[in-house]
């Protein structure tokens, strides 16, 4: 069963002369960890934002826990946790008052609900007391995870939640979230980091509001077209240059240390034609290797498609 359906959703800004969301089609399983990947600016948010009935769309529908979004909004916003990128707590009042006000607003309390949210606020139940604001990054993120789980949602959206998390938070953040999937919650979660992709059962990549792939992240990594090599040498911004003008290359970007591009052809003397070009252009310490493609390799080759 799909606990989250989108059919054409659009959306538009100034009057319609920014395409914010085009014409997006795709499915949620229920249970499912989904992730939405994208840049900055790719339409993430003002997805999750008429999922959880916060805007309406231009064009298309959606529904969400069989409820449509625009019909139904009521029902949706009953059953539905929303975490938003930007921390929107209470932040003048305590994380047990802050608690305590969005589990009344659904008419329940903390004691209800304690089983759903116990194990992330064991972590934060030792600053009950302090106020929202005075908490640190994941602390934070912590707290508002709770806030948006507190009434026990069939369907939580999560909107860029590990922006500005330090690395032993995020790690805590996404084990959190494989806890809340076993317990039969489907999550959608939104994120520019490529590498949390691989954490999700199913991904769909996203650009300028149009969806490029959607697909476990394995498939996605085995329908990489050609062979992706890495290299570096002394001097990088000119071994980028140098292999951007090389015929038999077809694409070169850099990525980290290295410059990962891929050939026209896959000749079995490429290596060493390629070795023996570099060295023309004076390139020293050159390492060159052939390497798997992550789903950041994916998604740029998608984006050149």
């Amino acid at each position: 069963m799909n606990e989250v359906i989108l059919n054409s959703l659009t959306k538009t800004y100034n009057k319609g002369t920014v395409l914010a969301v085009d014409n997006i089609s795709l499915s949620v399983s229920e249970g499912e960890l989904f992730g939405l990947i994208g840049p900055d600016g790719a339409g993430k948010t003002s997805i999750f934002r008429m999922l959880t009935t916060l805007l309406l769309p231009d064009g298309g529908s959606a529904t969400v826990a069989g409820f449509d979004i625009v019909k139904d909004y009521t029902c949706i916003r009953e059953s539905v946790g929303y975490m938003p990128g930007k921390f929107s707590l209470y932040q003048d009042l305590t994380v047990e008052e802050n608690l305590d006000f969005f589990a009344t607003i659904f008419g329940s309390s903390i004691e209800n609900n304690y089983d759903m949210i116990r194990d992330i606020y064991v972590q934060i139940e030792p600053f009950k007391d302090r106020r929202a604001g005075k908490l640190s990054g994941g602390m934070k993120q912590k707290l508002a995870l709770c806030c948006a789980l507190i009434h026990k949602p069939g369907v939580l959206f999560l909107d860029e939640p590990t922006t500005g998390v330090d690395a032993v938070s995020l790690k805590e953040f996404w084990e959190m979230l494989k806890r809340l999937k076993q317990q039969g919650i489907t999550i959608l979660v939104s994120t520019p980091y490529m590498d949390e992709a691989t954490l999700c059962d199913k991904i769909g990549l996203i650009q300028s509001g149009k969806i490029l792939s959607i697909e476990t992240p394995p498939n996605i990594v085995k329908r990489f077209s050609g062979n992706l090599y890495a290299v570096k040498s002394h001097s990088m911004h000119q071994l980028l240059l140098d292999l951007r003008s090389y015929e038999h290359v077809q694409s070169c970007f850099a990525f980290g240390e290295f410059l990962h591009f891929t050939l026209n052809d896959d000749r079995e003397n490429h290596s060493s034609e390629l070795l023996s070009y570099l060295e023309t252009k004076n390139h020293r310490s050159v390492e060159l290797k052939q390497i798997q493609p992550t789903i950041e390799d994916c998604f740029i080759q998608l984006l050149k498609q």
